[in-house]
C-alpha cells in the first residue's frame, strides 16, 4: 500500500494560465495527454445515506469513495477505481472493466461481482450488497496533467467541470452535462516522500491556501 501526499487549491483562470507557463518550463505533459491534455469522465457512486458526500462535507480524515473512469471517451480503459482518504495523505486501486460491466455496474447489476477475485470488485460488491451503494452522479472536465521523476510528482489542474445531474447512463456521449456554479479551476499536486523545491516554487502563488474542493461534492449539489 502506497500512501501519497495530496494537496488541492481552487485558483482562478488567470492563475492557471501563469502555472501553465511555469509547469511547461519545470515538467514533462503525462505521456497520456493529447495536446497537453485529456477529457475525464467520471461516475460516482454512494450508499443509501450518501456516507461519502456527508464525510467530505463534514472534514471526516478517514474516507473511501468508488467510481468508474474513462479517459477521452475510450472505451477500452475503463477502471473501477476505489479512492481511500486519510487526512493529507491518499492512495488509489483500480480494475479494469469492459464496457458491458461497466454498463451493468452503473445500471446497478453487480450480481456477477460476486464470482470475482479482484480486491476492489469484492469491496465495491460487498458495499453495494451491504449499504446500498449505487450510482449517484457523472463528472466530466478537463486536465492538464504534469510529471516530474524525483518525488514521483505530479501536477494536474482541472477545469470546465461538468455535473451530470440526473443522468448516470456513463457510456452515453449523448448524456447532458451542464457547468458547475461559479466553473473553478483545481490545482491538484500529489508526491511521494518529499516534493521537489522547484516545483514547490513553481506552483507558488501568493494568496493561495490548500481547500478541501471535491469535484464529486460539487456536482452532487445538482440533485
Amino acid at each position: 500500500m502506497q500512501f501519497r501526499h495530496e494537496v488541492k487549491h481552487e485558483i482562478s483562470n488567470h492563475d492557471m494560465l501563469i502555472l501553465r507557463q511555469r509547469l511547461r518550463a519545470v515538467m514533462k505533459p503525462d505521456s497520456h495527454a493529447v495536446n497537453g491534455k485529456y477529457e475525464i469522465r467520471s461516475l460516482y457512486f454512494d450508499n443509501l445515506d450518501d456516507k461519502a458526500l456527508r464525510e467530505k462535507l463534514d472534514g471526516v480524515s478517514i474516507r473511501e469513495k468508488y467510481r468508474i473512469r474513462l479517459y477521452n471517451n475510450d472505451k477500452s480503459q475503463i477502471c473501477l477505481e476505489r479512492k481511500y482518504k486519510c487526512g493529507g495523505l491518499g492512495y488509489k486501486t483500480s480494475v479494469n472493466l469492459t464496457p458491458k460491466q461497466a454498463q451493468a455496474v452503473a445500471d446497478g447489476d453487480i450480481g456477477w461481482m460476486a464470482a470475482s477475485t479482484d480486491e476492489v470488485i469484492i469491496n465495491f460488491y460487498m458495499c453495494a450488497r451491504n449499504e446500498g451503494l449505487r450510482a449517484k452522479v457523472i463528472v466530466d472536465y478537463t486536465r492538464e496533467p504534469f510529471v516530474f521523476a524525483s518525488g514521483n510528482t505530479r501536477v494536474t489542474m482541472d477545469y470546465n467541470i461538468r455535473t451530470g445531474m440526473g443522468c448516470t447512463d456513463f457510456l452515453n456521449p449523448a448524456c447532458v452535462t451542464v457547468p458547475i456554479e461559479g466553473a473553478p479551476c483545481i490545482l491538484e499536486l500529489k508526491w511521494d516522500d518529499y516534493l521537489p523545491d522547484v516545483i514547490r516554487g513553481a506552483i507558488q502563488l501568493e494568496g493561495r491556501h490548500s481547500a478541501a474542493f471535491s469535484k464529486y461534492a460539487a456536482c452532487r449539489m445538482y440533485d
